[in-house]
């Protein structure tokens, strides 16, 4: 009900100024008709019995003045608010110079020998940046040292000037032979250019064009580099090529930066989205960026005849994706190259230290993890605990017990519950094993029960305490064994 309604309703008035009725219709009050024979005069016609003859008409009592109701004023008031606002919208598009109609979608059919293609395509300079990392720094990294990181030796012998970057939107999350890749974003470098080129599916029922156009550039590429690509991506591809009768490309070797984000920024705890990875690592926040879980609609929405600009934000998304990729790939490469012996930067942020850490010290490269770590002591709380147990580790490894047990204390400093019973036990396997300190050992021991089974930290305890006396055992008969000295 509008607010007009509203009032007329409160104050008695109906629609066109009319008395509002409150209990329906009320019939005209008309005067009983007369039964015919009957003498009008037998009804009594003068005035009672000791009355004056002559009495003035009776006027109608005024009403009393109706109390304001507090609704009807407060009513008006907003009918007064809401006109006024009316009018103000008014002006404003008045003034306001009408919007330009959105255009279609930016594709553009291309003619190849497979059919028809509709494809967006760009060219990036070689200054181009993605936040703060260079989008050409991809073309600076070593196979050595992306294989290491991705730990995955396929990796080292490729050549990283043809890798082909791949991004895919999808008609659904969930895989599987419903879900269908409407726009597949590629991406390689030309010179020190990247060229941004996405293959856009018009209709259902036409990908076979575009993945033989697919087809033809994997074949001339060295490696694909996706984020999440192993588990999503290539295998949603493949059964693409299968479903539409397309012979499936050889597989190139797959480097997937998911599984590289997962192990360097897990100390992040903001998780591994591409977003994440986007805005914590190289800097970059999107504007107005399309949500990814509108996209499937978006999508359905053009094949029902909505307006094809709808989906330029797709598009959009989907090219800083693939930008995403390249700078993240040299940033990740770049910053690994830091532990090579050289000063690791002071400006690094611990926890990603820890993380290149753990990476070099699983490829097998202790030089590079032990430089990491030392960096990443610097940090505090869990961070810092880690580091010095990590560096601990590999000065262990190195022939070095002494600086491995400096380490495992440093690191007591923070920790708290089973963290520290497993530093303890790993100290008293230090005192025992390494510096043959005993005592030490036991004292260690003795603190480490919750790192351990019971029956493996009761036998830690008795051996340890049956080589402390057997010890002191052989240092009593030492001493008595001794020749007394001359002059004593």
């Amino acid at each position: 009900m509008d607010l007009k309604r509203k009032l007329a309703r409160l104050t008695g008035v109906g629609p066109g100024g009319k008395p509002a009725s409150r209990g329906g219709p009320t019939p005209p009050i008309e005067s009983a008709p007369r039964e015919e024979g009957v003498n009008d005069a037998v009804l009594p016609s003068g005035p009672p019995t000791g009355q004056p003859a002559s009495i003035e008409p009776r006027q109608p009592a005024p009403e009393p003045p109706r109390p304001s109701d507090p609704r009807v004023e407060s009513l008006r008031r907003m009918l007064a608010d809401w006109s006024e606002r009316q009018g103000q919208t008014s002006a404003r598009r008045a003034a306001t110079p009408a919007r330009a109609r959105p255009g279609p979608l930016p594709v553009s059919p291309h003619e190849t020998p497979h059919g028809t293609v509709h494809v967006s395509e760009r060219v990036l300079a070689p200054d181009h940046h993605h936040g703060t990392a260079p989008v050409a720094g991809a073309l600076d990294v070593e196979g050595a040292l992306v294989a290491r990181l991705a730990l995955h030796e396929d990796l080292a012998g490729v050549d990283y000037q043809r890798m082909l970057f791949l991004d895919t939107e999808t008609t659904g999350l969930a895989g599987g032979t419903g879900t269908v890749p409407f726009l597949v974003g590629l991406a390689w470098f030309e010179g020190r250019s990247l060229r941004v080129h996405q293959l856009f599916l018009r209709k259902l029922g036409e990908e076979a064009p575009m993945l033989r156009v697919l087809a033809e550039r994997m074949a001339a590429s060295s490696c694909l580099v996706t984020f999440n690509g192993k588990s999503f991506d290539w295998p949603l591809l493949r059964t693409r090529f299968v479903l539409n009768r397309v012979k499936t490309p050889a597989e190139l070797p797959h480097l997937d930066l998911l599984h590289c984000a997962r192990r360097v920024f897990k100390h992040r705890g903001a998780g591994t989205r591409l977003v994440h990875m986007e805005e914590h690592v190289l800097g970059h926040r999107r504007v107005d960026d399309v949500d990814g879980s509108l996209i499937p609609d978006l999508y359905f929405r053009y094949l029902r005849g909505g307006d094809g600009s709808a989906l330029t934000p797709v598009l959009e998304h989907n090219a800083n994706d693939l930008l995403l990729l390249a700078a993240l790939l040299g940033e990740m490469v770049r910053r690994f190259r830091a532990g090579d012996g050289t000063d690791v930067p002071p400006s690094e942020d611990p926890r990603d230290l820890l993380g290149f850490a753990g990476v070099a010290f699983r490829a097998g490269d202790h030089a590079r993890a032990r430089a990491f770590a030392h960096a990443a002591t610097r940090g505090s709380g869990t961070v810092g605990m880690e580091a010095h147990a990590l560096a601990s580790r590999l000065a262990r490894m190195a022939g070095e017990p002494q600086a491995a047990a400096d380490h495992l204390h440093q690191a007591l400093a923070t920790a708290r519950g089973v963290q520290a019973a497993t530093l303890h036990l790993e100290l008293a396997k230090l005192y025992e094993h390494s510096l043959k300190d005993l005592p030490g050992a036991l004292r260690h021991a003795r603190l480490s029960a919750a790192a351990e089974a019971p029956a493996d930290h009761q036998r830690r305890l008795l051996r340890i305490q049956g080589r402390l006396e057997r010890s002191a055992r052989a240092h009593s008969l030492d001493l008595e064994a001794r020749p007394p000295r001359s002059g004593a």
